[in-house]
């Protein structure tokens, strides 16, 4: 669980999101924020260790720093005004393999798993796999549980069907993605229950199949490479 002080910080840093405010109270960030967020991914860990041990992920790797990248930004407020964790799985890339996310914000918790950023080599890998298997893509998402526990599958989409692929394939709507995932946000009081980890696991559990397919086939494309 993170603390209701937590969650506090998180509002008044939005409201002051300057050094001077984060410098005298780096302490509350660490102590109400940062370590139970890490906390909370270790006793995600726990249970991924059971059924998924390959996207087991170091808290302190998997728990995002709270400072902004403003190099490139016209945004130049210097700090996050949530705090994510990210599960991707071992030996895939971080950025264009599939994974499972959450954070904490004012707003709300929000809990994803899939492909959120594809780079155009990755974006083909997964449409030439989803291309060949798109039922089975279809059969994992059917299910009841499927759909109340993680919703609907999101995701840019193309205007027109991607080079290479025909308009026609009755798969088209899911090639014309740019990033497969899944993406809730539950109300922030479910982080400060003392059952938050447990409920985040649950919701991860159902999303594995999906993101599990999804990193199958950019497995399966780095293999055929390694052969040629």
């Amino acid at each position: 669980m993170i603390p209701a002080e937590g969650i506090q910080f998180l509002r008044q840093l939005k409201r002051n999101n300057n050094r001077d405010w984060f410098q005298t109270r780096k302490e509350v960030f660490e102590e109400k924020l940062r370590l139970p967020m890490e906390m909370v991914v270790d006793r995600v860990n726990a249970k991924l260790a059971e059924v998924a041990p390959d996207y087991v992920t170091d808290p302190k790797k998997a728990v995002f720093r709270i400072y902004r990248d403003t190099r490139f930004s016209k945004d130049k407020t210097p700090y996050k005004t949530h705090l994510g964790a990210l599960f991707s799985k071992r030996g895939m890339a971080k950025l264009s393999g599939g994974a499972l996310y959450f954070h904490v914000a004012p707003e709300g918790v929000v809990v994803a798993g899939g492909v959120y950023f594809a780079d155009p080599k990755a974006l083909l890998q997964l449409r030439n796999h989803l291309s060949e298997h798109h039922a089975e893509l279809g059969a994992l998402l059917k299910p009841k549980s499927v759909r109340l526990l993680c919703g609907e599958l999101h995701g840019e989409s193309l205007s027109r069907p991607p080079k290479g692929f025909s308009a026609d394939h009755p798969a088209i709507e899911l090639l014309k993605k740019k990033q497969w995932y899944f993406d809730l946000t539950l109300d922030v009081e479910e982080a400060v229950k003392a059952d938050f980890a447990q409920n985040l696991t649950k919701k991860f559990q159902a999303m594995l199949p999906v993101v599990e397919f999804l990193n199958r086939g950019l497995a399966l494309a780095k293999a055929h490479e390694r052969l040629r």
